[in-house]
């Protein structure tokens, strides 16, 4: 027997204010009960809970990493600073956007 009754599926969907017709009603009630079916399954398997669970499926191994082949220049602050229209100093002004 399901534990998801019409009366727990109509309580959840008037908690959550959603109005649910009889044949969306019929569906979320043949949802949960093919849920609960998998879960049964899943709990019937031998040993499942001498399982320990993945958090990934797949191993990742990292066998070597990129060499940085030449260094970037730095580039003059002054540069920088004159493609902004409003500076103090070395800092940019930028316009207030919250009140």
């Amino acid at each position: 027997m399901s534990n998801f009754t019409k009366e727990k599926i109509d309580k959840y969907a008037d908690d959550l204010l959603i109005g649910l017709t009889e044949e969306e009603r019929t569906m979320i009630q043949e949802e949960f009960d093919l849920i609960e079916k998998n879960m049964d399954l899943i709990n019937k398997i031998p040993n499942i809970k001498d399982v320990e669970p993945q958090s990934f499926p797949f191993e990742m191994e990292v066998t070597d990493l990129r060499s940085d082949e030449k260094e970037i220049e730095p580039i003059d602050i002054d540069v920088l600073l004159s493609n902004c229209d409003q500076t103090e100093g070395r800092e940019v002004e930028v316009p207030k956007v919250v009140g």
